[in-house]
């Protein structure tokens, strides 16, 4: 299992190898550029000076750290699975080769998360180095990626349970970033994201995926119908916007509207159905006749995802 984790470090050493060169003194932490920081941790990669006693050596400096032995409470410090960074190289599994860091605290070891001096493409090098499974399979043409966005920005790894990974957590760690749709979440119709129902990843794929907006599924429709089934076709009488997109006149992460529409009938209608002499202003008077009042276009064409009755071409029946 050694050999594992050595080349995960060895696939970032490679990353940064090709960018700078080899000969840079060892710097105070506060004053590495990231360049700097790359290429020493690249030195210390290609010297791969392990330190024979593992976590015990690290936990002699950092066992008073709270966010540190936290991480032995977690699935990571799990001794019992070949895949455990704890059964290999223990903290520098992750961390990188101790080298001299135990030494005047001046050689730089790999960090994490959001106060990291590396890139993003750094961290994730090494987190790569083992969840390379399926799940992770787009994630190089993933938004996220593309954006520069680091593993350790969502995950925690010191902790014994990750907020990424329960359900009652999920979303909040999304709207983080994602703060349109926390808004769109908290409108008066929308799904049950509010409640933690649902949650982001019952639709979207965070590591990204072949489909448009990373979702699940391979459309916004297919992924509708796994919970709408009742709007899949195929019928008689099909409302073209339907068979298309969803999201043509529904919001997914809510709206101000009712059944999370768009627009208001019969603005949205309006929207590909311009007047043709019938009944088809808006008034603003409510109930004014029969396009204003009530459910609008829908008083008549009740039946708007769609018809199976042999007279249902206009969607009424």
């Amino acid at each position: 299992m050694m050999s594992k984790y050595i080349i995960a470090g060895l696939i970032f050493g490679i990353l940064s190898l090709s960018h700078f060169p080899l000969s840079a003194q060892a710097a105070p932490w506060d004053t590495l550029t990231p360049q700097q920081l790359e290429q020493q941790l690249t030195e210390k990669f290609a010297q791969g000076n392990y330190s024979k006693k593992g976590a015990d050596t690290c936990l002699m400096c950092h066992k008073k750290n709270d966010k540190v032995m936290a991480f032995f409470t977690g699935t990571h410090a799990n001794r019992n699975t070949s895949q455990s960074p704890m059964a290999g190289l223990q903290c520098e599994a992750c961390h990188g080769p101790l080298g001299k860091h135990n030494q005047g605290g001046k050689e730089p070891m790999i960090a994490f998360g959001k106060q990291s001096k590396l890139s993003a493409q750094s961290q994730n090098s090494v987190c790569l180095g083992c969840h390379n499974d399926t799940k992770q399979l787009a994630w190089h043409n993933s938004s996220h990626n593309l954006d520069e966005i680091a593993c350790g920005n969502c995950h925690q790894i010191h902790t014994a349970k990750d907020p990424m990974l329960d359900r009652l957590s999920i979303n909040d760690s999304c709207t983080t970033c994602h703060s349109q749709q926390g808004a769109d979440m908290n409108k008066r119709s929308s799904h049950p994201l509010k409640w933690e129902q649902m949650t982001c990843i019952d639709c979207h794929n965070p590591h990204g995926s072949m489909n448009e907006s990373a979702l699940n599924h391979t459309t916004v429709n297919d992924t509708c119908y796994s919970c709408h089934a009742e709007k899949r076709g195929p019928v008689l009488w099909e409302h073209a916007p339907v068979t298309e997109n969803c999201g043509t006149c529904h919001n997914p992460h809510g709206s101000v509207n009712e059944a999370m529409l768009t627009h208001r009938a019969p603005q949205l209608c309006q929207q590909c159905h311009m007047d043709d002499g019938h009944a088809s202003r808006a008034v603003q008077q409510g109930g004014a006749d029969a396009f204003g009042g009530g459910k609008s276009c829908l008083n008549c064409h009740s039946q708007i995802h769609g018809s199976n009755h042999p007279a249902g071409s206009k969607l009424q029946r």
